[in-house]
């Protein structure tokens, strides 16, 4: 996170033994120091705390590439004291660009002449690249307003409530009210006809996910489209459609050719996707691509030319590294489009295997879907005794990370445990991985029940107890009264 926050008084320094033959004084921990030190001694004390760092590798909850080929390591690191922006300096750098963004809108059925160019840009992730959209939805729709005479100060965005934080972000940010469609018990994506239902005039655009971070379903896109093409006529609106592609861009296109998602359906006006994710390059690349110029408004576009030349520039930030464009047009260029489908395959495969090996302990029921994102997303059949969150953290004895969570509104009741299924997570370590989890099934089934049942035991016997003790008090009072009705009945009889 940004936010950070200091250690107790008793943790101020770094201390590493190996750096000790360099430096024998500790170092401050959140001051810099006051002197310089040796370049193996800064080397040492950083390798020996990045040892404690989870593997990448093991790191199943992230859809984010953890490996390339060695040839675009070297590129890489050639290229990593390249400032992007500067393009004037490094035009190759940004022709390279350029031929990703077409590319990239080529393969998602972008209308585009032999000649003409696509609308495009890269970004630093899907986040970034959804803030854009998102802005480019909100101005056109503010300017069309203005042009009618009508209010424009109360602009909405309708998603599903599985959307990443990312549009939660942007809503608040930008000041755009987030309507979301609530899940249900085994629906756990976008309804589209909730969807449409929710649009009014002021729906800038309706977001569809194609690859659910939650357990990996496309949302059914052709399905919107048509729902609100319909709406469209009733209304006279022009409410369009974003695609958030972040994880099934480069996906779909592979092996799900036919599926009816992207710029085949004239409402979508705008993709994003992550090339750090599915499209196999490290963390820090997204792209975003728009139908036409027309969707992207020019007045959002700014021309700069103090760094030789006059430049656009379309982002939320300005500077960055060179590297991650460049090995993304490695990728594209490398595998063509006969090694995505590989790719995409051979993920699709080993989910597969992983799927049918928790199936067989009879322990788990699959939330997620064989077609999609290439995950397993699953959850206990009987959580009584134990709960997923449990599972997750014993597995990281093994040094796996798998990530336990609750779905969100109104499907908050349901705990599902997710493996992310990469390029380099092998059939092998799909065998693996079952066999640890049959293991702390095992070791849990052996173990007492999770401590939130002992204290809801303790609990019951507490307040049975409390009951007992109650119904004793009443009982004791009850025949104290009837005792002293008998008393005061005999001595108005004269009794004593």
């Amino acid at each position: 996170m940004v936010i950070s926050k200091t250690a107790s008084e008793s943790d101020v320094s770094v201390h590493s033994t190996f750096a000790s033959r360099y430096v024998r004084a500790s170092l401050p921990r959140f001051k810099m120091p006051e002197n310089s030190i040796p370049k193996e001694a800064a080397f040492q004390i950083i390798n020996d705390e990045l040892m404690l760092d989870g593997n990448p590798r093991l790191n199943l909850a992230s859809f984010v590439t953890t490996w390339m080929e060695p040839e675009c390591d070297k590129l890489i690191m050639a290229s990593i004291n390249k400032n992007y922006v500067d393009m004037d300096e490094y035009p190759v750098t940004t022709e390279l660009q350029n031929r990703c963004v077409n590319i990239i809108a080529h393969l998602f059925n972008a209308p585009l002449g032999d000649s003409e160019t696509a609308i495009g840009v890269g970004t630093v992730g899907s986040s970034e690249a959804i803030m854009l959209a998102g802005l480019a939805f909100k101005r056109k729709w503010q300017n069309k307003r203005k042009a009618e005479g009508k209010p424009y100060d109360k602009p909405n965005i309708v998603t599903g409530a599985n959307v990443q934080v990312c549009w939660e972000k942007f809503a608040r940010y930008f000041e755009v009210e987030l309507k979301e469609v609530k899940l249900r018990d085994g629906y756990y994506v976008m309804d589209p006809e909730k969807a449409v239902k929710m649009v009014d005039e002021n729906t800038i655009c309706v977001a569809a996910i194609l690859g659910s971070t939650l357990n990996g379903e496309f949302e059914d896109v052709k399905l919107l489209n048509d729902l609100l093409v319909e709406k469209n006529k009733e209304t006279g609106w022009d409410t369009p459609i974003h695609v958030d592609a972040a994880s099934g861009g480069f996906i779909a296109p592979f092996i799900y050719p036919e599926l009816e998602w992207d710029f085949r359906l004239p409402l979508v006006k705008s993709i994003n996707v992550s090339g750090h994710k599915y499209g196999l390059v490290y963390a820090g690349i997204g792209w975003v691509v728009w139908r036409n110029k027309e969707d992207l408004p020019e007045e959002l576009i700014f021309h700069i030319n103090y760094l030789g030349v006059d430049q656009p520039t379309f982002t939320l930030n300005f500077s960055k590294g060179s590297s991650q464009v460049i090995a993304q047009y490695y990728q594209l260029i490398r595998l063509g489009y006969e090694g995505y489908k590989n790719v995409m395959e051979n993920c699709r495969d080993n989910m597969l295997v992983l799927k049918q090996g928790l199936e067989n302990t009879g322990k788990f029921n699959i939330v997620s879907k064989d077609n999609g994102v290439p995950l397993v997303a699953f959850s206990l059949k009987d959580n009584s005794s134990h709960k997923e969150f449990e599972v997750s953290e014993m597995l990281r004895r093994f040094g796996w990370i798998v990530p336990a969570y609750t779905m969100p509104p109104d499907a908050q009741h349901v705990t599902v445990l997710r493996v992310v299924i990469r390029e380099d997570f092998s059939r092998t370590l799909a065998e693996r991985l079952v066999l640890d989890i049959e293991k702390v099934l095992l070791e849990l089934e052996t173990l007492p029940c999770r401590i939130s049942t002992k204290i809801a035991l303790a609990n019951e016997e507490k307040e049975a107890a409390a009951n007992k003790e109650k119904r004793d008090l009443e009982k004791t009072r009850e025949i104290t009264t009837a005792w002293r009705k008998f008393v005061m009945q005999r001595k108005m009889n004269g009794v004593c």
